[in-house]
């Protein structure tokens, strides 16, 4: 791998044909459920609830699967890097215990309905680690290990890993899984709709009515009356019970290339160490080669300087695995609730028929299949055992671990004032496939010069809140660093919560 990191996209996006496009919702429509999102949690939502017999509408607002989703590291796995001793600091050994049941339940789920459908997503059982390389680190990892043991899973503290430097210490649990997310959630999709459920792109959705029955309006003036509603969009594009204090967006960089067999590291692995690094290998060709995945260098989106993390991070994969040619880079955007656990259940604390499936912290394929099955539990009326860990509506956990929750209101209330302080560049210096934020009188508009040298000029303000964008120059993308919406360079959104586009700005 070089340090001259190209962006080239997805390689589960580029390997897992989508088919032709679903139309958009271009009428009136009336279902049981309405499903806003069709990534891991709003399909696996979606199709629990055909399976339950509701009929089901999946409104998305580009392809199935093809936003966050389609951009994960795709580890099936209970080992959260180190989350169960906090869990049971925090929620207690049984919160402990319930997150680890329901995340295992999840993978087992995936794992029976990869055998049901008959899915060729290259399943593979492997165990996964959490490591760390600092010997002043080995205690906390043995405490990981004990609580995770604890609540139930198959852990243990170890030394030897299939990594190719040594480690300090390790927590391994067994029989975890590791799959291409695609190629399941096409196939899942595909039995949704052979399940009377009907799933439709390129169809935003810009507003929500709660009563009884609900209604959901399209961009396009579509309205779908629904008795429930689910919001499945990653970030919520509602915010009904101050979710938006709550979460927090970071985005990850992945490279990926090309290795033999016999340099498999033999599981999947992840340090909170170093800007967090995490590795593992997928099935690659006939020729036994094996496709090298590298994760890391975590930021919040629309600060810093994307290109240099995308080099630190190839720079790290070429050190320790020298010799590797790198075919594919892209990044992923997580959502981190500020108390630990993901969210879902009802949208706001007088919530009768609305839910929402948010804040998976990284862990999405678990977590959204774990969504999929709380979800339908409480729309069918059936009984959950872990529903009131994972309900949104929680409250005393956000007071209990109150300083994430301030720093994160912190870091909005910073860029939203002190972004607008900064000086701006003159649009004259900007170079080809360049782009800033620059001053025109009282406004501010982001401008990207095209390698041609044309100027695109938009309303530097996010279609959300308010607050004000940056160039991601790796992507070349629109980011805004308060909530996480992404638009392309001609404003278009590429990931909420903005459902608007940023306004044409003449230049």
């Amino acid at each position: 791998m070089t340090q001259n990191v190209q962006v080239n996209g997805s390689y589960w996006l580029q390997t897992a044909p989508g088919g032709a496009p679903r139309p958009a919702l271009g009428e009136d429509l009336a279902v049981d459920v309405a499903v806003i999102g069709a990534g891991v949690a709003g399909l696996s939502t979606a199709w629990e609830l055909a399976r339950a017999g509701r009929s089901v509408a999946v409104l998305e607002a580009g392809r199935v699967a093809a936003g966050v989703t389609g951009y994960t590291s795709a580890k099936l796995t209970v080992q959260h890097t180190l989350v169960y001793d906090k869990l049971r600091r925090t929620r207690g050994p049984e919160g402990a215990r319930l997150y680890a049941r329901s995340q295992s339940e999840a993978i087992e789920r995936a794992a029976g309905i990869v055998a049901e459908l008959g899915i060729d997503c290259e399943w593979e059982t492997r165990d996964a680690y959490t490591y760390v390389r600092d010997p002043g680190r080995v205690d906390e990892v043995r405490a990981e290990a004990a609580a995770a043991k604890e609540a139930g899973l198959p852990a243990s503290f170890v030394t030897e890993t299939g990594l190719p430097f040594p480690v300090a210490g390790a927590v391994k649990v067994t029989g975890q899984a590791q799959f291409h997310p695609l190629k399941y959630l096409r196939a899942l999709a595909a039995d949704l709709e052979a399940h009377g459920g009907r799933i439709f792109e390129d169809t935003t959705v810009q507003g929500l009515d709660e009563g009884e029955p609900c209604r959901v309006r399209t961009a396009a003036g579509a309205t779908v009356t629904a008795r429930d509603v689910v919001v499945a969009t990653h970030y919520p594009i509602f915010d009904r019970a101050l979710l938006f204090a709550r979460l927090s967006p970071r985005r990850e960089l992945v490279v990926a290339g090309t290795v033999e067999t016999d340099r498999d590291v033999d599981g999947m692995y992840i340090t909170p160490e170093e800007n967090t690094r995490s590795v593992r290998t997928a099935p690659l060709d006939d020729a036994g080669r094996r496709l090298l995945l590298v994760t890391g260098e975590h930021f919040t989106p629309g600060t810093g300087d994307t290109r240099e993390r995308f080099a630190t991070l190839a720079a790290w994969a070429d050190e320790h695995f020298p010799g590797v040619e790198r075919t594919h880079a892209w990044a992923t955007q997580d959502i981190d609730p500020t108390d630990t656990v993901a969210m879902a259940g009802p949208l706001h604390p007088g919530a009768h028929h609305t839910y929402v499936a948010t804040g998976f912290g990284g862990w999405g394929l678990s977590g959204g299949i774990m969504a999929g099955r709380l979800l339908t539990a409480q729309i069918t009326g059936e009984e959950c055992a872990w529903s009131g860990l994972y309900d949104p509506r929680r409250l005393r956990t956000a007071v209990r671990e109150a300083p994430a929750l301030l720093k994160t209101q912190a870091e909005v209330a910073r860029h939203f004032v002190g972004d607008r302080l900064r000086p701006t560049p003159p649009v004259e210096a900007l170079p080809p496939g360049e782009g800033a934020v620059v001053r025109a009188g009282g406004d501010r508009l982001a401008v990207y010069r095209d390698e041609e040298g044309t100027l695109h000029a938009v309303s530097a303000r996010c279609t959300h809140l308010g607050c004000l964008v940056d160039f991601n120059a790796a992507e070349r993308a629109w980011e805004c660093p308060c909530h996480g919406s992404r638009f392309d360079t001609d404003g278009k959104v590429i990931e909420g919560p903005a459902t608007k586009p940023l306004e044409q700005r003449d230049i």
